[in-house]
């Protein structure tokens, strides 16, 4: 496989990784082919066409630029490729998973992997004790995609000095990552709506998992003191945190052709998201016994009407809950892209990255970044090194 220099990949950091997991992926397909054709047709062709087939590679960008601001190079490129595939990998688990637990019916504005599988065999009405037999199957292509991602990971990594390390930090993210997704269904289980239970939630399922685990593991690679991964892992916990709570509110006000959902999807579902959480507490705060009656209703377990859809919308913006996370989606962002300029990368890549906080977070050029002079180091810097310098 083919192995571009790093000035090549910084110049295009989403395609050079694309191109990476495509190779893997006719491997892993083969392979699977080798096992079983309709196992290869059925489950190895779709995680592989999922893996492809969108998503902005957002996590496999923070590990590059967090490498490559830790002074990696030539010699880590391989292995940071890798591990942004197997970050890849993981995310496929997650959404195909997600999609099952919540019987949601598209992702990214297509029919989701349970859905393709009930229509292929006809099997959307026969329920089994897990769903219908798509949505078991579907449970089987996150199982695969996951397993995929370790061997990816495992391979990546082989060799390297900073292997244990970089092992240690892909451990706790994948338990946090289940951890979270737990929480979630947790909390509609047992009603918990609270602030603090949704953002600790979003935490484990998102933050550390979208930003803050893929910033450790690009300076880990790339050798970087334990105070600078540390410093970036934080700065995704507050970016990563304030990423979720702005897909909460687009999930809930945004296109669903933009998002590739339905509009109001958590609302029906009745997740305990931040966003609804703020706004208990603001209709605590006001007095507003309808409006707790109602966030009540939506989230105990009744079925959810259109109606009901519309006049949730309607009280997250009069009781001032949209614009009271708006304003925390910006403080957090700032937050986490002050932490990365005080962290001691090189000034080109804590910019980009600081860039890529603000548009995961929907702010505009400018805002949710970090201060033009920042306060000293929380680390001792690093040499700095030039983008596309050689090593």
């Amino acid at each position: 496989m083919r192995v571009p220099d790093p000035p090549q990949v910084d110049e295009g950091v989403p395609a050079a990784v694309e191109e990476h997991l495509a190779a893997v992926l006719r491997q892993r397909v083969a392979d699977a082919a080798d096992a079983d054709p309709d196992f290869a047709s059925d489950i190895a062709d779709r995680v592989a066409a999922f893996a492809l087939g969108g998503g902005r590679r957002l996590r496999a960008e923070f590990l590059w630029w967090a490498m490559r601001g830790s002074g990696g190079g030539a010699r880590e490129t391989p292995a940071a490729l890798g591990v942004a595939v197997a970050l890849e990998l993981v995310q496929t688990c997650a959404l195909i998973h997600d999609d099952v637990m919540d019987g949601s019916p598209l992702r990214r504005g297509r029919p989701a992997v349970h859905v393709q599988l009930d229509a292929r065999f006809g099997t959307g009405e026969r329920a089994l004790p897990c769903g219908t037999f798509g949505g078991a199957a579907a449970v089987l292509a996150g199982d695969l995609a996951l397993a995929w991602a370790d061997d990816a990971f495992a391979e990546s990594v082989a060799g390297l000095p900073s292997a244990p390390r970089a092992a240690g930090v892909w451990r706790v993210m994948r338990t946090e990552m289940v951890a979270g997704q737990y929480l979630d269904l947790r909390a509609q289980a047992t009603g918990d709506g609270s602030t603090d239970r949704a953002a600790r939630t979003a935490v484990l399922k998102t933050a550390l998992y979208s930003m803050g685990h893929p910033l450790a593991l690009g300076a880990t690679l790339a050798g970087a003191p334990e105070g600078t991964v540390r410093a970036l892992r934080e700065a995704g916990r507050s970016a990563g945190l304030a990423f979720q709570l702005h897909d909460d509110v687009r999930g809930a006000f945004g296109d669903p052709a933009a998002t590739g959902k339905p509009v109001g999807e958590d609302i029906r579902e009745g997740k305990a998201t931040y966003l609804l959480a703020v706004a208990r507490e603001r209709c605590a705060e006001l007095g507003d016994r309808a409006g707790l009656r109602l966030l009540g209703r939506i989230t105990g377990g009744a079925r959810t009407s259109e109606e009901d859809v519309d006049r949730v919308l309607d009280l997250l913006v009069s009781c001032g809950a949209r614009d009271r996370v708006a304003r925390r989606v910006e403080e957090l962002c700032a937050r986490g892209a002050g932490t990365v300029a005080r962290a001691g990368l090189a000034r080109e890549a804590a910019d980009r990255i600081g860039a890529l906080f603000g548009a995961a977070c929907g702010l505009e050029p400018g805002r949710g970044t970090a201060p033009p002079e920042p306060p000293a180091p929380l680390v001792p810097p690093t040499l700095p090194v030039l983008i596309g310098e050689a090593r």
